[in-house]
């Protein structure tokens, strides 16, 4: 997926949010795709509570989050979220 042109409030939120939790527990064991999914599912929800809002912001989410890759650290996606966060892109 591609990340949008222009994120809502919420997505950048978000993504701190799991920046943050990444950075905060292990940030030097290997981060894992289904991390990425369940985290993005518990933190809309979190934010929205269990509503049709909190499944758009998990969708917002994911598609900003680029997938994990191979060997990469909890640390080094969370320093990436936080790159897509402030509007970086490669």
């Amino acid at each position: 997926m591609m990340t949008p042109l222009v994120l809502s409030d919420d997505t950048i939120t978000l993504l701190g949010q799991l920046a943050d939790t990444l950075d905060a527990k292990r940030p030097h064991a290997e981060m894992l795709e289904p991390i990425r999914l369940a985290r993005a599912l518990v933190l809309a929800e979190q934010l929205h509570g269990p509503t049709e809002a909190a499944f758009a912001a998990e969708q917002d989410l994911l598609a900003a989050a680029p997938p994990v890759r191979h060997s990469q650290t909890r640390g080094e996606y969370a320093a990436l979220l936080r790159l897509i966060a402030q509007g970086v892109s490669a």
